[in-house]
């Protein structure tokens, strides 16, 4: 049977990633890609698919009652995939109230209309998943063990900590008025689409550039990272197979310290240089022409209250779901790097944004 699926945040990166990794598996099923397109919204990433018809885009905020209530009664939408998000830490410091507004009231706001939608009258088969952070549960020490879905939340941000409320809002409207419920938990996300003010894309950027790349105190920070495509996936199995009411983890057993990744950037950047002579005629201020990527590693002051490390244990969504990821972190990145070498056309707008 074919379902109608609402995807707020589509036009984000995670979700655009999700859109058209649906829309490849399920063609026959209706979505409905719902975007406000803030500043990491991109309305081009979708492109591809609103040109072949597969997708419905709608421009509204998540807070709109009322839109919500439209598009779900008009397309007849019987699946919620909930990704739209104040997502970077580093603005949540500096303003949180619109992670407040975007993370706590939208979801509510998606939350009652959902309910208002399913529940009223006999009801209708639904579910409504909800796509949250391993950053809810703090940070870890270099011994501790991974992440379960059964650990107490201690978010350390403002971002952190509106989405453990919205997390919280989503197990009530379960447990109170019966809606059925998913939630998965991602560890770092990386790979195409992916707004150039996070750590990977901020470095390919900065390196084809030649503009410094920033790293927080001494780099050691750890973080597991998780190929968008791999995440998109373990959404689908936790939406077709996940049991109703349950948290699922989902990452991707890769686990980084920042410098090293930022290194490892440069050396691959490196290489792709020497072997293709054509980008330093395309990036001409990139010192990667010359083996020197490194030479723009800038440490920085560390950030207000940052957590040291995050790690997922990924152990029950691939024992009662059977999903593990498809990519090492060095195929992922080598993807990824592909990508934004050959869709500068892309992120080159994006850099004047913000």
């Amino acid at each position: 049977m074919s379902r109608s699926l609402l995807v707020t945040g589509a036009a984000g990166f995670i979700g655009a990633n999700f859109v058209y990794h649906w829309s490849e598996t399920y063609p026959e099923d209706t979505i409905v890609a719902f975007d406000a397109l803030t500043y990491a919204g991109n309305r081009a990433s979708l492109a591809t698919l609103e040109a072949g018809k597969r997708a419905h885009f709608v421009q509204a905020n998540i807070c709109d009652a009322k839109a919500v209530a439209q598009a779900i009664e008009h397309f007849e939408v019987d699946t919620i995939v909930h990704f739209a998000a104040e997502s970077h830490v580093d603005r949540s410091i500096t303003g949180p109230d619109a992670f407040i507004e975007t993370n706590i009231v939208g979801t509510h706001t998606l939350l009652a209309a959902a309910r208002n939608a399913w529940l009223t009258g006999s009801g209708k088969p639904h579910r409504f998943h909800h796509v949250s952070t391993d950053e809810v549960f703090g940070s870890l020490s270099k011994e501790a063990p991974a992440f379960t879905e059964d650990l107490r939340y201690e978010p350390n941000s403002p971002y952190s900590a509106s989405k453990a409320a919205s997390d919280h809002l989503v197990r009530a409207y379960h447990h109170t008025y019966g809606l059925n419920v998913t939630t998965s938990n991602c560890s770092n996300n990386y790979g195409p689409f992916h707004f150039p003010e996070k750590l990977i894309p901020l470095c390919l950027t900065n390196i084809l550039d030649g503009q410094p790349l920033p790293v927080y105190g001494d780099g050691s920070n750890i973080r597991d990272w998780l190929y968008v495509r791999d995440h998109a996936r373990g959404i689908e199995r936790v939406l077709v197979d996940g049991s109703v009411g349950e948290t699922y983890n989902i990452g991707g057993n890769n686990e980084w310290a920042n410098i090293d990744i930022v290194k490892l950037l440069c050396k691959m950047v490196n290489e792709r240089f020497g072997t293709e002579p054509e980008l330093a005629v395309r990036f001409p201020l990139s010192p990667a022409a010359t083996g020197d990527a490194e030479s723009l590693i800038t440490y920085v002051e560390d950030r207000a209250g940052h957590d040291w490390r995050y790690a997922i244990d990924a152990s029950k969504v691939e024992r009662e779901l059977g999903f593990a990821p498809a990519e090492t972190f060095e195929t992922g990145i080598a993807k990824t790097l592909n990508w934004y070498l050959a869709n500068e056309d892309w992120w080159r707008p994006l850099l004047k944004r913000g």
